[in-house]
């Protein structure tokens, strides 16, 4: 099974553990009145809605380039996730309203045992399931498996919380049922909130450098100009660009070298650097334009000038 494959397969795992469990929760927050479960609930959809975006787009920017999209089709995957991210805030302030209203009018939750098992088979399914989807996001380097792994690890940990405050409602029901307590339903869907809101903002950030162009990480940015100052047949070099869309990568740049040498040798110099970069970074697209180096010495080749004082005549 190819890597493709398996993180579409990851994927579709991944919608069908989602409408599973918000079922599950939508029926057991409602039969025992907490709003904390039902919460849940709205988190599980939002990872329901994140699952499919991240199975389509994954299938969506794995489509090769053609006429109409000559760069392929990967910024699918960082408009899914900007979308996916304003999802996320709306949802988190329905919850917010929700867990409020509650707080303010605290109502008996019946059966809160039920609620904490099945918030800890939510947060054991989630966190298997995620684990699945980070190495899928590795693999193929997707921002959109990426995404909806961190949303199901997300719910791991506030699956948890609300866990823990129906344990500590049950406990109190118990031994002091004359305390009301259930207060602290609202404040664990009001945690669950914050959560949600986080995660939003940072999927926003993620999601959408990617749409306006951002370079590639400085590091990545570093190893493709070691790449260029290693290779001795290189007087210098200028205009180089790099971003990224999906999980393709562009990168150009402009080369000098001395006017005497052949189309050929210019051609095996520009081979090589590709083939580094590409051995580097998979599913990349290298762009090498090549120009004589004149001694002109214009303010952009004395920037990326190689040679010292852009002394040709030792080529």
């Amino acid at each position: 099974m190819s890597v493709l494959k398996k993180s579409i397969k990851t994927a579709r795992l991944s919608v069908f553990s989602n409408i599973s469990l918000t079922l599950g929760k939508l029926f057991v927050g409602i039969c025992v009145g907490s709003i904390s479960i039902i919460s849940e609930a709205v988190h599980s959809l939002i990872d329901l809605v994140a699952s499919l975006m991240a199975y389509f787009a994954v299938k969506e920017s794995s489509k090769p380039e053609d006429k109409q999209h000559p760069y392929g089709y990967g910024k699918f995957e960082n408009v899914s996730g900007t979308i996916e991210a304003f999802l996320i805030f709306i949802a988190a302030i329905y919850i917010v309203y929700e867990a409020l209203y509650h707080l303010l009018n605290p109502s008996k939750i019946r059966m809160p045992v039920v609620g904490v098992l099945v918030m800890l088979f939510s947060a054991g399914v989630n966190f298997f399931i995620s684990k699945k989807l980070f190495v899928a996001a590795k693999e193929v380097d997707s921002v959109a498996i990426e995404a909806d792994a961190w949303h199901l690890r997300t719910d791991v940990y506030t699956s948890l919380g609300v866990m823990l405050a129906l344990f500590v409602i049950t406990v109190c029901d118990f031994f002091y049922p004359k305390i009301n307590i259930y207060w602290l339903d609202s404040i664990a869907a009001i945690f669950v909130a914050s959560i949600i809101i986080k995660t939003a903002y940072n999927l926003i950030i993620k999601s959408s450098k990617d749409l306006f162009d951002v370079s590639l990480p400085e590091d990545e940015v570093k190893f493709i100009e070691g790449i260029i100052h290693s290779n001795t047949y290189i007087s210098g070099y200028h205009a180089l660009k790099t971003r990224k869309a999906g999980n393709k990568r562009f990168i150009e740049f402009h080369i000098l070298v001395r006017p005497q040498m052949s189309v050929l040798q210019s051609h095996d110099i520009t081979r090589q650097m590709k083939l580094q970069i590409s051995e580097k970074f998979e599913n990349t697209s290298v762009t090498i334009h090549v120009e004589p180096c004149d001694n002109t010495c214009t303010l952009k080749c004395q920037e990326g000038c190689l040679i010292k004082r852009c002394n040709i005549e030792k080529y």
